[in-house]
């Protein structure tokens, strides 16, 4: 299947936390979205790598994206390197997206950085013919995303753009609660976290309306890019 726009996070919940309300703007339009998680989260602090994979399927399936899929990166330990590049590679191109939606290149956690830099990477060399991958025994053509942009995460970042996502906050946010281990849940008896108080869903709702606060909108979410964007006219601007 090809994606029009594909969804990559280190950890399950960054996708949904960040960029989730943008998959279904895009959803909405008929458009295929998917969403790639390199690792299981196996780290954190609550809940399991297993529990946490349950979560992600079960967000997965309230967003309603096409494609959901786990690669095996090693939370906390992976490295930007040609191994995991080649992994991402196979990946984009099995799915051509031509949108593609990564990981803050500088965050609290080193593994939203690291990670936002490998799929920055491997998306220029995903089109380059001359690095051969293969797929079920077939091989690849090369492929390169149209577009990268970066998801803003714990650190705030200039948007370069922002993403009108009021009728669809309802949704995201149910998304977000699917990770029931992760977030706030006045019943759970392991440790306290930075995500798991009830303040921080505040925060998420509070970057949310300041987003789109600056487009003139209810909510939003804000990207980053290496790219000049450009517009075919003015008119379709916010």
């Amino acid at each position: 299947m090809k994606l029009d726009i594909l969804a990559i996070g280190v950890h399950p919940d960054d996708v949904e936390l960040c960029c989730s309300g943008t998959l279904l703007r895009h959803i909405s339009h008929g458009q295929k979205a998917g969403i790639l998680h390199l690792t299981e989260g196996e780290l954190g602090t609550r809940g399991t790598g297993e529990t946490r994979l349950q979560e992600a399927k079960a967000a997965a399936e309230i967003l309603g994206v096409h494609v959901f899929e786990t690669l095996d990166f090693q939370d906390g330990f992976f490295q930007n390197d040609n191994e995991n590049r080649l992994k991402l590679i196979r990946f984009l191109r099995k799915y051509q997206p031509d949108i593609l939606l990564t990981n803050a290149l500088d965050d609290r956690h080193p593994d939203h950085g690291r990670a936002g830099w490998l799929s920055e990477e491997a998306a220029f060399l995903s089109g380059l013919a001359k690095i051969e991958t293969e797929f079920e025994g077939v091989q690849q053509q090369a492929w390169r995303p149209k577009a990268v942009y970066q998801y803003i995460q714990f650190y705030y970042h200039q948007p370069d753009v922002v993403v009108d996502i009021s009728p669809f906050w309802e949704k995201k946010i149910a998304a977000v609660k699917a990770y029931k281990s992760q977030f706030y849940n006045p019943d759970s008896k392991e440790p306290e976290t930075v995500i798991s108080s009830p303040e921080f869903l505040e925060f998420i709702k509070a970057r949310a309306t300041e987003f789109g606060l600056s487009i003139g909108v209810r909510y939003g979410e804000g990207f980053t890019a290496r790219r000049t964007i450009g517009a075919s006219s003015l008119s379709g601007l916010i």
